[in-house]
């Protein structure tokens, strides 16, 4: 029995058909860079402090002197949370008495902000912070914002390949897409920020569904040697893509309620993909729907030119397709052995510790020295070359050295950061972007990675456990951003001795480039730690098929 990528060989690999659902699936990732990362903006913190009512009687030396001073990264700053007790102050200034010289500040009482607070309209002019006093006391939610956002992220990654095996592909991808769009539309509408943060677990879900499926789709459509392509260049960078935009709109509209309007418009643009982007055969012929998949196969056929043949499935083949039955795997064959549970548990530390880098850094970009929205595009920008650098280093190179020294390169200028002074702001942005560079070309390696270590019965299951142990690393990531409003280091500090622990674990992963992938849980390497570039390329010499298949996950 020919397999599927035999029976559609006529069509070519890279025909008008092909790069039409290439840039039309990654196109349609774009949205997902806007509201992926659109936290920063919505829940940005501009500098604030307490407010001192027009009607207190002060006068002009006491309301300049109402509120204390503090040092933050080697200035002097307002305090955020704290003034002088106003009735105390008003008391001295209806006496006549001068601040600094008459009364000293330092042994006066202080109390909260009992009015509210000034805010700065310097960066934003409106946030959810600004609107519903998010800060001091309450500060405690804008991390768990964005943390709730990541849940509906895991929730969406358990569930999106469940839906699109039982509805369809395309109908989930763009149901998707539409829960995505219409719920961020929804945000708009939030009365406090209980009903925000509801709405944006809900936003999670499609966000990161729509990503799977996008992705799903297009392994399964595209032939084998554009499927590598499609995972690392088209939807990371198109998404990568969708995150620089965001900071142009962040600039050019600064109230939070006008931004999100329009982050939405871009999901509505995608509606007409619908009339242009197919099922995808492969799902079509798993649920014996024979004709519509050959019907799909001969409009690409037209498209690309060629001949189609006067049949496409042979009985034959259609009869045994039918008789084919899917082999069940739980999450327990991934700790079937103590080899495999400890590459399982080695596995998802992998992921996990990555993906905290990675959302930690990204959702810090704004909070770094300078314009926020330039280090946002920067932050964003830096993923390009990240992408391309991956694609070309798998290409040839041994897949743990490679992961383990992108993470090393990361982890250790991030651990440089705490030696940078702090006037020298802008070598510590560069040093931000050089380790974003390093953790987000290995995130994008560990799909393949993971992928080329798992035999075929329990590959899909090692790749989705350890995605969404990802999810759970992006869960924790706004905590450590929450860290560096105590010590502007201390993120850096976590993220880069993690990372660098990250680089260790790696090098203890047996090798994959040029082996077969195995099909047999006998088959799998095991875990042999440090080895010599010189056994490897014995190694690989040794394979008589050292072509590695990267199937869709």
């Amino acid at each position: 029995m020919r397999d599927y990528d035999e029976v559609i060989a006529f069509l070519g690999e890279w025909g008008p058909f092909q790069r039409l659902i290439f840039f039309l699936l990654s196109a349609s990732i774009i949205p997902n860079g806007f509201n992926g990362m659109s936290v920063v903006f919505l829940a940005g913190t501009p500098e604030h402090h307490c407010r001192v009512p027009d009607t207190a009687n002060l006068s002009s030396a006491w309301r300049n002197h109402s509120i204390p001073v503090r040092l933050q990264d080697g200035r002097e700053v307002l305090h955020s949370c704290r003034r002088y007790r106003l009735a105390t102050i008003a008391n001295f200034s209806a006496l006549g008495l001068e601040p600094g010289r008459d009364v000293n500040l330092e042994q006066l009482e202080q109390e909260n902000c009992l009015d509210g607070w000034e805010f700065s309209q310097d960066v934003y002019l409106s946030t959810i912070v600004t609107e519903w006093n998010l800060v001091c006391e309450e500060d405690w939610r804008i991390p768990l914002t964005t943390s709730l956002f990541f849940v509906g992220v895991l929730l969406g990654s358990f569930v999106s390949g469940q839906l699109s095996d039982r509805f369809g592909r395309k109908n989930i991808l763009f149901t998707t897409m539409a829960v995505q769009t219409g719920f961020s539309f929804l945000q708009i509408f939030s009365i406090n920020w209980e009903m925000f943060t509801a709405l944006f677990v809900i936003v999670g879900v499609g966000q990161i569904s729509n990503y799977v499926v996008a992705f799903i789709l297009g392994t399964e459509i595209l032939g084998k040697s554009v499927r590598i392509i499609f995972s690392t260049l088209g939807v990371c960078t198109f998404f990568a893509v969708g995150y620089m935009l965001l900071p142009l709109f962040a600039y050019f509209i600064r109230d939070w309620r006008m931004l999100l309007l329009a982050l939405t418009v871009p999901g509505v643009l995608c509606v007409p993909l619908w009339w242009f982007i197919p099922e995808s055969p492969r799902w079509l012929i798993s649920q014996r729907r024979f004709k519509e998949a050959e019907d799909i196969i001969q409009k690409a056929a037209k498209m690309n030119n060629v001949e189609i043949p006067a049949m496409i499935f042979h009985p034959a083949e259609l009869q045994e397709l039918t008789s084919l039955k899917k082999h069940k795997v739980f999450i327990l064959d991934l700790f079937k052995t103590g080899h495999i549970a400890t590459m399982t548990i080695m596995s998802v530390l992998l992921w996990m510790l990555t993906s905290i880098g990675y959302f930690a850094l990204s959702l810090d970009a704004p909070n770094l020295h300078g314009d926020p929205y330039l280090n946002c595009f920067l932050s964003a920008l830096i993923e390009v070359p990240a992408y391309i650098t991956a694609w070309l280093l798998l290409r040839t190179l041994p897949r743990r050295y490679i992961i383990a020294g992108v993470l090393f390169l990361g982890g250790g200028v991030l651990l440089l950061i705490q030696l940078v002074p702090a006037d020298y702001y802008f070598f510590s942005i560069s040093l931000a972007m050089l380790g974003k560079f390093g953790i987000t070309s290995a995130f994008s390696m560990l799909y393949v990675f993971t992928a080329e270590l798992y035999p075929t019965p329990i590959r899909n299951m090692a790749v989705g456990v350890t995605s969404m142990a990802s999810r759970v690393g992006s869960i924790i990531a706004p905590y450590f951003v929450y860290l560096g409003a105590y010590n502007r280091v201390l993120p850096y500090i976590l993220m880069g001795s993690l990372t660098v622990l990250n680089g260790i674990i790696t090098l203890f992963f047996p090798e994959s480039l040029g082996m077969t992938l195995p099909e047999t849980l006998e088959q799998m390497q095991k875990l042999k730690g440090f080895r010599s570039w010189k056994k490897q390329r014995q190694s690989m010499e040794r394979e008589e098929n050292p072509k590695v298949l990267i199937t869709a996950f």
